[in-house]
């Protein structure tokens, strides 16, 4: 168990051209917070396969398990070392769609959290997951929400529950979500004494411009640290567990 972990949350827009650009360009930016010396990075939600859901009719639009076009994400991440978090429409074994977080671990194996809180197109396109998913990581336990699961008291109690020291969201905020964003991410950290992390959208959401704010909250709620600006930034924080006991 270690006394601090070093994470980056990803302000990222995803590419035209589908999975393989952006597996791609997940590589940089991981390179890049290697270099910030992150053991964890996030990326927010679809960000390996974009919210233009008219694609999702292709079926090379979706990833499967055991994937060959992550490859040289799973190779970065045995490289660095880094466990990445990234968000993809992705297909079960059986054929199940679902909208996920998928966890690359440096050892090569993946664990995969599935969105909840289903709404409006969505539901067209995805089966809701069952629970929410912890990784454990250095002693660490984090917990996976998608997007509107931050919003949820049941998920986030739940979490909180288990024993999560992070709730890390993936997640898209468009700029009339700004002051909505920051209250759900004080409730869920502060509620739950427990750090909060967002990793949200850059650039243009489906909804209008990004409200940006990538970033982190403590357990009392405030905000460790924040993006610049609306732009594709990586944002890294040291988290002290210290913090945690304060409150524990």
């Amino acid at each position: 168990m270690t006394e601090a972990l070093t994470v980056s949350a990803i302000q990222y827009q995803a590419l035209d051209g589908g999975i393989i650009p952006n597996a791609q360009e997940h590589v940089r930016l991981i390179e890049d917070a290697e270099s910030h010396g992150a053991r964890l990075v996030v990326f927010p939600g679809l960000s390996l396969t974009g919210h233009n859901f008219a694609q999702l009719a292709a079926e090379d639009s979706w990833l499967r398990p055991d994937d060959a076009r992550l490859d040289d994400l799973h190779e970065i991440c045995r490289r660095s070392g880094i466990t990445a978090v990234a968000g993809a429409a992705y297909r079960e074994p059986d054929g199940t769609p679902r909208m996920a977080c998928l966890a690359m671990h440096p050892d090569g194996t993946t664990e995969t959290g599935f969105k909840t809180r289903l709404s409006g197109v969505e539901e067209q396109h995805f089966t809701a997951g069952a629970g929410s998913s912890v990784l454990e990581l250095d002693g660490w336990r984090i917990a996976l929400a998608i997007c509107s699961e931050a919003e949820d008291p049941v998920h986030c109690t739940a979490a909180g529950l288990a024993g999560v020291d992070i709730c890390a969201v993936s997640a898209v905020y468009a700029q009339h979500d700004k002051l909505r964003l920051g209250l759900h991410l004080e409730a869920l950290a502060s509620d739950n004494r427990i750090f909060g992390l967002l990793a949200n959208l850059a650039g243009s959401t489906p909804s209008g411009p990004s409200s940006g704010l990538s970033g982190f909250w403590g357990p009392d709620g405030l905000q460790l640290r924040t993006a610049a600006g609306t732009g594709a930034e990586v944002v890294t924080a040291i988290l002290q567990r210290s913090a945690l006991r304060k409150f524990r």
